[in-house]
């Protein structure tokens, strides 16, 4: 069995399209037509390779440049259509069929037409070793496609794969050239090279600090059932990498930016109290939780992950770092995921039990306070994750409870340059924390399948 707890939901927001993180921006009464928007971000974008695009900064860029063949209604969560104007399957969701919609382009003038559509599933779907382009994680069982006319694709499933569909509108299904196609990894990362449908095409990048967008004029294929079909209002977007969470919040007060992401919890009152909108939606998915590695030795025994569990003291972190934007956990997914069951009476923080659980399990306080068995001590690793917020603190907080039983917590550095091959080493992080937006049962799958995140690898 492998343990996990959440500590608290993720909030994301949408804005456009889907973006990520608590999110303010200058409200206005109506849309205004033209000028450009200030935007504000966090963290500079990796990859804008589609199926990158589960990292906030990545996202926010894909989702403006490219479409998708469905869309998601945020309010019904209901797949409708979009570039794909419909879609069959058989019983078993092992074959599905779209039909296109005429007359939609690529920003480099090339038609994004069935067999477009089949060369980029092709590629989400099996990736594409020569090139390092990965597997999609929303994609599963994928077998082959198949163009039936210019305007007709069909996919074949190995086995069942019923959570294709809403794959299709996730950010890491955004459609692109055949010519980004041919590009490898490595290349996606610069803006530039990313050609897609979307309501937005990059025009200029200086890596690592500014990314500008500008609308594409001739754009007439926004979501079916979106009132706005044609262009976008603004004629451009400034995408500025901001780090520091005062430099953001102040510029967005001081009228010289439009719209932040990440805004801290701390910060919300003063956005509000000058009328600044605040956007914090619920991921929909997996919360921002703490996954075990049991193949490390020091967590292999359920009951110490139980110990854990119960010396987490959830309640406290969330009155001591957040708003009511983030409310407590009471699942591994968010109570508005498909097929949340309410698991509070699960998650209980009861340090009593955390110590007998310890005690059982053979773990006894040392000198130092800090328990022991056989000579080595229960001492553990955790990796800051940046883009959740204040996720150093958290896990600070989180270590100041774990000592109460006897563990100590070591919190590194999210910018670390150890952080990513250290992760994918559960003997020297037993820890690892986990966060996956999707609105569809599969986010599971996405976040905990070996072939995907692999988060209890």
């Amino acid at each position: 069995m492998k343990t996990l707890f959440p500590l608290k939901p993720r909030a994301q927001t949408l804005v456009f399209t889907l973006l990520a993180g608590t999110l303010t921006f200058n409200a206005v009464a109506a849309p205004v037509k033209g000028g450009t928007l200030i935007y504000l971000e966090q963290q500079a974008h990796t990859n804008l390779y589609p199926p990158a695009g589960g990292f906030y900064p990545n996202g926010g860029i894909l989702n403006q440049i490219t479409d998708k063949l469905t869309w998601q209604n945020p309010e019904t969560l209901q797949v409708e259509p979009w570039i794909a104007e419909s879609w069959t399957t058989n019983a078993d969701k092992t074959e599905y069929t779209f039909k296109l919609r005429p007359g939609v382009t690529f920003s480099d003038g090339t038609p994004l037409d069935a067999n477009a559509v089949a060369k980029n599933f092709d590629t989400y779907g099996l990736g594409n070793k020569a090139l390092r382009l990965p597997v999609s994680e929303v994609i599963n069982n994928y077998e082959r496609s198949e163009v039936i006319d210019p305007l007709t694709v069909k996919f074949y499933f190995k086995k069942p794969s019923p959570g294709f569909l809403q794959g299709t509108a996730t950010i890491g299904s955004g459609l692109v050239s055949l010519s980004t196609l041919a590009r490898s990894f490595d290349q996606l990362g610069d803006a530039r090279h990313i050609v897609g449908s979307g309501p937005f095409v990059v025009s200029d990048e200086k890596l690592g600090r500014e990314v500008d967008l500008v609308a594409r004029k001739d754009y007439q294929w926004g979501p079916k059932n979106i009132q706005q079909q044609g262009p976008a209002n603004l004629d451009a977007i400034k995408v500025i990498v901001t780090p520091e969470d005062s430099v953001r919040i102040g510029a967005l007060l001081a009228g010289q930016a439009g719209l932040i992401r990440q805004v801290q919890a701390y910060d919300e009152k003063q956005a509000k109290d000058q009328n600044f909108p605040v956007y914090a939606a619920p991921t929909r998915g997996v919360n921002d939780s703490l996954s075990f590695r049991p193949d490390n030795p020091l967590v292999s025994d359920i009951r110490v992950r139980q110990a854990l569990l119960h010396a987490t003291n959830a309640k406290q972190v969330v009155e001591t770092l957040f708003s009511p934007n983030y409310p407590q956990a009471t699942s591994v997914v968010a109570t508005t995921a498909a097929g949340y069951v309410n698991l509070a009476d699960k998650l209980t923080f009861d340090l009593a039990k955390a110590k007998a659980l310890l005690d059982q399990a053979g773990w006894q306080p040392g000198a130092d306070g800090i328990r022991e068995k056989a000579g080595q001590r229960l001492a553990l690793t955790v990796y800051e994750s940046l883009p959740q917020p204040q996720n150093k603190e958290v896990l600070q907080l989180v270590a100041q409870q774990w000592r109460q039983a006897g563990v100590a917590l070591s919190v590194k550095a999210g910018d670390a340059g150890s952080k990513t091959l250290d992760n994918l080493d559960p003997l020297k992080t037993p820890l690892n924390v986990t966060e996956v937006g999707r609105a569809d049962p599969d986010v599971i799958k996405s976040s905990f399948y070996p072939a995907n995140r692999d988060n209890l690898l």
